[in-house]
């Protein structure tokens, strides 16, 4: 079915990428996008190319069907003919897999990437996982006329050719594409491929609803912390980089819970929570006498939820970046302990520059000395928070508006934001 035939009846849209599998970031981006969908585009058929088809299915009724082919059974033994036999179906998932993806992108008008980091490396990745995914999509979406949009995706330099290659491709390919900062935008450029009237706009996690906050707990920080291994070259390392981060959170919570500071330790994936309770069961071993409700794991299950117990703390030191990012949005004083350039991007927009660090390298003291201007600075802060969310609205407002008219010229027209959900 061709995007041509538009006029004639209502779209077939596909959203396509890493969701449903745990990582609150990714989902949050989705929810932005679909509240669009149904305000702006509510006669549109909707199913998803994701990673966990039967979550999104039981949350959401809507159809999905599995991303990959070859990752169904993940987690066996090694051994030389057990990584002979996982060779040969990874092989045969990647034809698999482009004859799949082809299938389903022909039966779509348009298929919507919603955010995500989808052109970066910064955490462990393979060419032949995300970077070849993003590949067969654009270039099926092209083949059989149906309109591929990357909206406010997340882009870094990669060193690996092949992947840099698919990655290009991919952007190349596609028929519309927003970077959710400029650094994602120069990146494309300085890996070959420049389009200069591709837009740059805020995280889409951005236009999700503001929830209605408690006031805050006096003194309460929140710290958001993962399960962080370094990047593509530190796979060897990867044990002695966790570690040395891990007790370094440990420390900065410790000194934290000494000034008597409610703590509240957050996350964005699931594959972070044993870190989270590992720094708890820490703290309980070095301070026994501690009153237990003192410092509190708070597992979540979406980024509203995150936010709503944001909404107690004051201030708040994170190192995923939705985590960071949903601080932001609360207006929160908040410090970055990041693993990519795209930390310092988002807080430098956000007017807070001076509040990072980098994961692989940090600097306890250094966090406490920043932490401690941070919020001796809280009220300036939070009204510069406050300014730069809402033109975060505002442009967010407009990149919909845009999408629309792009992929959906004879739909229905996009709608004030403020029929979506209160702020």
């Amino acid at each position: 079915m061709s995007s041509r035939s538009l006029a004639r009846h209502a779209p077939r849209v596909g959203l396509f990428g890493l969701l449903g599998q745990g990582n609150l970031g990714n989902d949050g981006s989705l929810e932005a996008v679909l509240a669009y969908l149904r305000v702006a585009h509510p006669d549109a058929i909707l199913d998803f190319m994701c990673g966990g088809p039967e979550e999104m299915t039981a949350r959401y009724g809507i159809p999905a069907v599995r991303l990959r082919w070859h990752n169904v059974a993940p987690g066996r033994k090694a051994g030389k003919q057990a990584a002979a036999r996982i060779g040969m179906e990874m092989a045969l998932g990647l034809v698999i897999d482009g004859f799949r993806t082809a299938s389903w992108v022909r039966r779509h008008d348009a298929v919507i990437v919603p955010g995500m980091g989808v052109l970066e490396a910064t955490l462990p990745l393979r060419a032949w996982h995300t970077p070849y995914s993003m590949f067969m999509l654009s270039a099926t979406g092209r083949l059989f006329g149906t309109k591929v949009a990357l909206v406010s995706v997340g882009a870094d330099f990669i060193d690996q050719r092949a992947m840099r290659w698919l990655v290009t491709m991919a952007g190349r390919l596609a028929y519309y594409r927003s970077y959710r900062d400029a650094l994602s935008r120069d990146a494309m450029r300085r890996m070959g491929f420049s389009a200069p009237d591709d837009a740059v706009y805020p995280d889409l996690a951005f236009y999700l609803p503001t929830p209605p906050g408690d006031l805050a707990i006096p003194g309460a920080v929140g710290v958001g912390v993962m399960n962080y291994t370094g990047g593509n070259s530190d796979r060897h390392q990867a044990a002695e980089i966790r570690a040395a981060y891990v007790e370094k959170m440990k420390q900065f919570v410790l000194w934290l819970a000494d000034k008597g500071r409610p703590v509240r330790l957050f996350t964005t994936d699931v594959h972070d929570e044993p870190v989270m309770h590992e720094i708890v069961r820490d703290l309980r071993v070095r301070r026994p006498e501690l009153d237990s409700s003192q410092v509190l794991a708070e597992p979540t299950t979406s980024l509203d939820e995150l936010m709503r117990k944001m909404a107690v703390v004051e201030v708040v030191v994170a190192s995923r970046f939705h985590n960071v990012l949903c601080a932001l949005k609360l207006s929160k004083p908040t410090l970055a302990v990041g693993y990519a350039a795209k930390f310092g991007a988002l807080m430098s927009d956000m007017g807070l520059g001076e509040f990072c660090q980098s994961a692989r390298t940090l600097d306890v003291d250094r966090l406490i000395e920043q932490f401690i201007v941070m919020e001796s600075r809280s009220a300036e802060l939070r009204q510069r928070l406050d300014e730069r969310n809402a033109v975060n609205t505002q442009l967010l407002d407009h990149q919909f508006a845009t999408l629309s008219a792009s992929l959906f010229p004879s739909g229905t027209p996009a709608r004030q934001r403020r029929t979506i959900g209160a702020r």
